[in-house]
């Protein structure tokens, strides 16, 4: 019976040691567990990653400048044009009834502009004559030949061709302004029809069919949507931490979506002024370097090469924090974290971060930990999981 009230109470005892022990060394007064590092000399390439959307830089929606139906689209999604080719037509309605009415004023305008001349030349035919009677009956008064009223009479019929003249005149510059007028009708008609034949101003590539036959569209609506597929390029969203030495010429790399075992080739080739303020990003446009695939609206991995490849130290960039606006890393010293300050460079894609002063080759900082570091905490060196 002792024997075994002794083995139950060395079983108490044996559990009360394994859950003292487990307390200490797994539990929650256990040491923090950490994972080191040492800081090495490496290759560092400095590298920018983003994603971005495939857009055309030059793009045109083709629709009609006043409301109309659509009476005809003669291309489709897909289809390659070239500039000055009709891609669709808007219904004239009486727009060619009023051109014929707009050139038949026209015909008449110019009709009275040949009678207005014809009227001028009989009037100053006539002016010639009564001016040339006039002056001989002033030398036949001067002579006792005629009386001085004869000679009035000459001189006023005179003064009346003389008005008649004039008259004829003003009627021939009226005739002629009609004929100006009536052509500019005409033509503003014409540039009106001209206006519904719906051509493409560049050689391009259809990549919208918005509206059908039939279909009633405002001024400035879209009928067909057309882009110059060589002014395609990737509009990237790039953190703005990592976006202050990017440049117009650097080279990049482009993976899309549909297709991520292949690496095209690009360049920067706009950074836009203007950052998010909200999601603390810029704006990188970065175009193709070759013939780029016609994808408008693809999603897009980009990474831009800042620099070339050099030589430097660097750690985890997992190990790197920032404690009170100061950037450091932990390291252990006598069983117990210490934060190190320490100046750092470029981080690159491969999770590594350059440290240009605070550090040297071979010193070992804490890469990862299963809890929050503070100064002064004990901590166990391990696998952190």
């Amino acid at each position: 019976m002792k024997w075994k009230l002794f083995a139950a109470a060395g079983g108490v005892i044996v559990l009360f040691a394994a859950m003292v022990w487990f307390a200490f060394n797994r539990g929650p007064l256990a040491p923090v567990a950490v994972e080191m590092a040492a800081a090495q000399e490496a290759d560092i390439a400095s590298s920018v990653f983003g994603i971005g959307t495939v857009e055309a830089r030059r793009s045109y929606a083709i629709g009609p400048i006043q409301a109309g139906r659509v009476l005809k689209v003669h291309v489709d999604h897909g289809d390659t044009v070239n500039a000055g080719q009709l891609l669709a037509e808007i219904d004239p309605v009486d727009l060619l009834e009023r051109l014929k009415g707009a050139e038949s004023m026209l015909d008449r305008t110019r009709n009275a502009v040949a009678v207005a001349e014809a009227q001028e030349r009989e009037a100053r035919s006539r002016h010639t004559v009564a001016s040339a009677n006039a002056a001989r009956y002033r030398d036949l008064v001067q002579k006792n030949f005629v009386s001085r009223e004869a000679a009035e009479v000459r001189a006023s019929e005179a003064s009346v061709t003389q008005a008649a003249v004039d008259g004829a005149q003003a009627a021939l510059l009226a005739a002629r302004g009609d004929v100006e007028r009536a052509a500019r009708d005409r033509d503003a008609l014409r540039r009106q029809l001209a206006n519904l034949r719906l051509t493409s101003p560049v050689d391009g590539v259809v990549v919208a069919r918005d509206s059908e036959p039939g279909t009633t569209v405002v001024a400035g609506q879209a009928v067909v949507r057309v882009v110059d597929p060589r002014s395609l390029w990737v509009r990237a969203r790039i953190d703005q931490s990592r976006a202050a030495a990017l440049t117009i010429g650097l080279t990049a790399e482009i993976v899309l979506r549909s297709n991520q075992g292949e690496v095209l080739r690009g360049r920067v080739a706009r950074v836009e002024i203007e950052s998010d303020s909200v999601t603390e990003e810029r704006i990188v446009a970065i175009a193709f370097a070759g013939t780029p695939p016609l994808s408008v609206g693809e999603l897009a991995e980009v990474t831009i090469h800042r620099t070339r490849s050099t030589r430097g130290l660097v750690v985890p960039s997992a190990a790197v924090k920032r404690v009170n606006q100061q950037h450091g890393v932990w390291r252990v010293v006598d069983g117990r974290t210490r934060f190190h300050p320490v100046k750092i460079g470029v981080q690159t894609l491969d999770g590594m971060t350059e440290v240009l002063d605070g550090l040297k080759a071979g010193d070992r900082v804490i890469a990862y930990s299963s809890a929050q570091l503070r100064e002064g905490m004990e901590v166990r060196i391990g696998k952190v999981s």
